[in-house]
């Protein structure tokens, strides 16, 4: 099981454009099950949502989620 994670979309906090106002980090190995099924992922913060959109560089990081992500340990399980 992998401990790497990948910033996602939250796509329930748009802005009035159908712009996401930020990005989660998600587990990696949830991120294609979602993006292929529609299932639910959780996000390290504990927002929930279905991954619908791919971050671009540069994308807002929900700030929470970035706190956490920071404090993990580096590698993860590949």
């Amino acid at each position: 099981m992998s401990t790497q994670t990948l910033p996602e979309v939250d796509t329930q906090d748009t802005t009035g454009d159908d712009t996401p106002k930020m990005f989660h980090y998600v587990r990696k190995d949830k991120i294609a099950e979602s993006a292929v099924t529609g299932s639910m992922v959780v996000a390290l913060c504990g927002e929930v949502f279905p991954v619908t959109r791919s971050p671009k560089p540069g994308s807002p990081v929900c700030p929470e989620c970035q706190k956490i992500f920071n404090n993990l340990p580096p590698g993860g399980d590949d």
